[in-house]
């Protein structure tokens, strides 16, 4: 029967190899969008954790996306907060949303105090000379064609010069002075959120009472970082979930019809060769065994196919923007693949049913 099974697909191999690739850009696509989706977060998630504070302070109306971009509340508050017993850094940051030529974050820093909450590692170079310098990681500076100091990159549609490149993980990857960004935003004297760094962790819980007693500051957001950090999950960001399910939806219903059509097509052109195998015994349960052992060799290709494909795609994506993240993992490869799988027996079934059904006296007599 496998014999059978395998010389049925090799007998239209150009049917076999389109079912195969439909079940390969199920995957590909399937993979490619939780990678990408997965990565940015995970990415942003390490590089936040790697600023080094303790505790991050935000308007009492700011949502978690305000603090990914926008300005919202006074940078002169970390002057009150540096006074604070047990706050010994209070560093004002604005994070800016930018879609200009690549997704990314720009951070504004005061680079005195934000340097204090973790001290830059720099490769190269040094903190800002000019009001138009940045500060770059070293995972933008190998991106592309290379970047060293002294070159000059477009910021908001802004010449910067890069005066200095440092260790990655420490907020963004594009860091500049912060009253320019402030400026450029039109938020002159802004801050996105402001850093806190405690003398001891245990002191946490104190600073933030003091806070919350400080008139003026009661209904102000105080987070942990690692509070902070939880928040980095697919739920919290607005169509995320949705984006996903539609994707997903898209690709399955693509798989599904191709092998429907493959499928159906193969048992209208062997209405014969169902017909002797019945008049041999073959049960029903045998005619659809073969229907669906067809598909899953047909699966299982094309899975390999996808999966091949979508670690091709990461290679691309790496060689040409060096700063995307895009994260394989296995619990999703087992899902994109049963996903996958899932979906082709499906539209499989009814093909298979209809064959089982078939009269062995009418079938030997078709023409």
């Amino acid at each position: 029967m496998n014999k059978l099974v395998l010389a049925n697909l090799l007998h239209r191999p150009l049917r076999s190899i389109i079912s195969v690739l439909a079940i390969a850009i199920e995957v590909v696509m399937i993979l490619s969008i939780v990678a990408i989706f997965m990565g940015m977060l995970d990415d942003q998630k390490e590089r936040t954790n790697g600023i080094g504070a303790d505790l991050v302070i935000s308007p009492s109306n700011a949502s978690f996306m305000n603090g990914v971009s926008g300005a919202p509340m006074s940078a002169k508050l970390a002057e009150v907060f540096r006074r604070m017993p047990h706050v010994t850094v209070a560093s004002p940051v604005i994070s800016d949303f930018s879609m200009a030529g690549n997704v990314e974050i720009l951070y504004g820093i005061d680079y005195p105090s934000y340097d204090a909450l973790k001290p830059f590692v720099f490769v190269s170079g040094g903190p800002f000379k000019g009001s138009y310098d940045v500060i770059v990681d070293d995972v933008f500076a190998r991106a592309g064609e290379g970047h060293s100091v002294g070159d000059t990159i477009k910021i908001l549609n802004h010449s910067f010069r890069i005066c200095g490149i440092v260790e990655s993980g420490k907020g963004g990857r594009k860091l500049v002075p912060l009253d320019t960004l402030a400026n450029l935003m039109g938020s002159d004297g802004k801050a996105s959120v402001i850093y806190l760094k405690s003398d001891n962790p245990a002191n946490e819980a104190f600073i933030t009472n003091e806070i919350h007693n400080t008139k003026g500051l009661e209904n102000y957001k105080v987070q942990t970082m690692a509070d902070l950090i939880a928040l980095y999950t697919p739920s919290k960001f607005p169509g995320f979930d949705l984006a996903l399910n539609v994707v997903i939806s898209i690709a399955v219903i693509v798989g599904f019809l191709v092998i429907f059509q493959s499928m159906y097509t193969a048992v209208l052109e062997r209405t014969r060769e169902i017909g002797i195998l019945k008049s041999m015994g073959a049960s029903k349960g045998a005619i659809v065994g073969v229907v669906l052992r067809e598909t899953a060799m047909l699966a299982v290709a094309g899975v390999l196919v996808g999966i091949a494909s979508t670690y091709g795609v990461r290679a691309f994506l790496h060689l040409k923007f060096a700063t995307f993240a895009f994260e394989l993992t296995p619990a999703w490869l087992g899902w994109g693949t049963l996903i996958a799988f899932g979906g082709a027996l499906c539209g499989a079934l009814y093909p298979a049913w209809m064959a089982a059904r078939k009269d062995p006296i009418d079938a030997l007599a078709y023409e």
